[in-house]
């Protein structure tokens, strides 16, 4: 068994980085790039050559290309020494058109061509765009680039590596002045007023708690080592995708908390996931009260849950709710075959596979709302256990009857089976044969698929959630396809064909614990 799960998860890591691939190149080779641009307001606004220029560099964001503009060429000779202050302003101020520059800038523009088109980039200029009397044209300025679309196989090893961040000492500048970097342990962590709570902080790092308790589940948190399956631009502006499904959302919990300042007032921050920001205590002055250094970052603390919290919530009882009712009623469907219950059931599948979902959620949302008063919108912060119960249902609704036809229909195979039939020549009643026999040869593929049931209660569904409005993560993917936020799509796609392979693996393993005849080792031969 050992040996074929490690199979399986080598084949499934295979599949999973087959199908990032396959996104990536959909997302970012075959679907027009312009498209990301069809909810910016800062693109439709700009004019000229402010408008492309603009447009590298929101693609470069995205992930499309790699874009270096002349003045950070010119701009990094400087920092490394290899020109003077004189040399790079007078470098840097490119003409209008390439015969206004002087003989400096020419040379360094030169320079600029050579090294960046021998790397493989297209080097762009863009002449100054004037009016008639030699003005400039709003967001006429000349512009002097380079680009480089990044190839697939170069974007798919960067996504796959950076997947995990481990924080290290060295995360800030070197060159930056925070005093000395390490990492400290302490017993009594300061946030708790010196009450015992061990925690590791780290300077330089990015988070500030690399490891700190508190009485949030589940308790003990690290910062050590986080997941990053890419940065948002559109539907969680500047979020990264696992934090955008894992943190916390609705109104937020204000409590009295006092700053490393000293400052005390009422705050939904949590100090602990500070995270350092550059320039950033400078920069403000409500972090200037607040905070002693640029660790200023902070995630809120908030009364609901997380997308995949209110996801897995709803999907996992609807799941309950579907084994508990649908494998009893398949079963007795089967024993009394063409009897009143199972015609009541074939009906009831036949409706759930010939109505359209959204069609039968919407009605029974009306009944539950007008009929038994349930409420029929999902609210974070004032609805009770009774919002859960018109989604849960809904949702349970077609497992339920998907489960009913398999479980009926396994159960009149093995009805027709020979060791049946020797059975009841033993003297053995119907009731007998049907729990010690038929019953437990059935339920073995019925098996197979809890693991995946339990595991993509994660995901959400996506009309049942829309329809009730569960802030889960089943709108995820089709709110990110639709506003073109690719690092969402792959993100979303990864997290999904990794749940596939876990669901696969976990139902095999399943399946052979329940029927020790079925042995995925390879036979002696």
């Amino acid at each position: 068994m050992g040996k074929y799960v490690i199979k399986r998860l080598l084949h499934g890591l295979f599949s999973v980085i087959c199908v990032v691939l396959l996104v990536m190149l959909l997302v970012y080779s075959l679907m027009d790039r312009t498209k990301i641009f069809a909810s910016d307001g800062n693109y439709t606004k700009l004019m000229s050559n402010a408008k492309t220029v603009y447009a590298q560099s929101r693609w470069e964001a995205y992930g499309y290309l790699d874009y270096v503009p002349y003045g950070d060429y010119i701009n990094e000779l400087a920092r490394n020494g290899e020109i003077d202050e004189e040399t790079r302003a007078e470098a840097v101020a490119f003409g209008r058109t390439p015969d206004k520059d002087s003989a400096v800038t020419a040379e360094y523009v030169a320079k600029f061509t050579e090294y960046y088109e021998s790397q493989g980039y297209d080097v762009i200029r863009l002449d100054a765009e004037t009016k008639r009397n030699g003005q400039l044209k709003d967001g006429g300025n000349q512009a002097l680039y380079a680009t480089r679309d990044v190839p697939l196989v170069n974007r798919l090893w960067n996504y796959f590596t950076g997947m995990i961040f481990f924080d290290n000492i060295h995360y800030v500048p070197e060159e930056t002045d925070i005093g000395e970097r390490g990492l400290t342990f302490t017993l009594h962590d300061p946030l708790y007023g010196g009450k015992f709570a061990p925690a590791i902080i780290g300077n330089g790092t990015q988070h500030r708690y690399l490891l700190y308790f508190d009485g949030e589940f589940p308790f003990i948190h690290q910062n050590f080592a986080t997941i990053r399956l890419g940065t948002s631009y559109s539907v969680s502006q500047g979020v990264d995708v696992f934090d955008s499904m894992t943190q916390s959302q609705g109104s937020y919990i204000l409590k009295n908390l006092t700053f490393p300042t000293g400052l005390t007032e009422a705050s939904a921050d949590d100090l602990h996931t500070a995270t350092y920001v550059a320039g950033s205590l400078a920069s403000s002055e409500a972090n200037a009260a607040r905070f002693t250094d640029d660790y200023t970052n902070v995630v809120t603390h908030k009364g609901g849950m997380s997308k995949l919290g209110y996801s897995f919530v709803i999907g996992i009882f609807s799941v309950i709710m579907a084994y508990v009712l649908g494998l009893p009623i398949g079963l007795l469907m089967s024993r009394y075959k063409d009897g009143l219950l199972d015609k009541i059931g074939t009906f009831y599948i036949m409706f759930i596979i010939a109505v359209p979902s959204l069609a039968y959620i919407f009605l029974f949302k009306a009944v539950g709302g007008s009929a038994f008063g349930l409420p029929t919108l999902f609210d974070m912060d004032n609805g009770g256990a009774l919002m859960y119960v018109l989604p849960v249902v809904s949702l349970a609704l077609p497992s339920i009857a998907n489960l009913m036809k398999w479980m009926r229909r396994y159960m009149i195979d093995q009805m027709n089976s020979d060791y049946v039939k020797f059975a009841r020549s033993g003297g053995l009643t119907e009731t007998e044969i049907f729990t010690k026999h038929i019953w437990k040869n059935a339920a073995i593929p019925i098996v197979h698929g809890i693991p995946g049931s339990v595991i993509f209660a994660m995901t959400g569904a996506i009309i049942t959630e829309r329809v009730y409005v569960v802030p889960g993560a089943g709108n995820l993917l089709t709110n990110a396809i639709n506003k073109y936020d690719n690092s969402v799509i792959v993100g979303v796609t990864l997290f999904y064909a990794v749940l596939s392979v876990v669901a696969i693996i976990l139902g095999d393993v399943l399946m052979a614990t329940v029927d020790p005849r079925i042995s995925f080792t390879d036979k002696a031969r």
